[in-house]
């Protein structure tokens, strides 16, 4: 039995800013609570991990 799994995209439909958090939900499957949640913890400490991190994401993750 093979699984198929969805390309890695940004989210149109659950986005807060650029839809990294959604699409790294949906290409998961879980909520994207957690990883709102884990991105609001990296900002944290002084912001630049965090942020550093997300704008990564948004430029290489493309859109839907």
């Amino acid at each position: 039995m093979t699984i198929q799994r969805q390309a890695l995209r940004r989210s149109k439909s659950n986005r807060m800013i650029a839809g990294v958090c959604g699409g790294l939900a949906e290409f998961f499957g879980i909520s994207s609570f957690w990883f709102r949640l884990a991105f609001f913890i990296a900002f944290i400490p002084g912001g630049v991990p965090g942020i550093l991190v997300y704008l990564i994401a948004m430029i290489m993750i493309p859109s839907e």
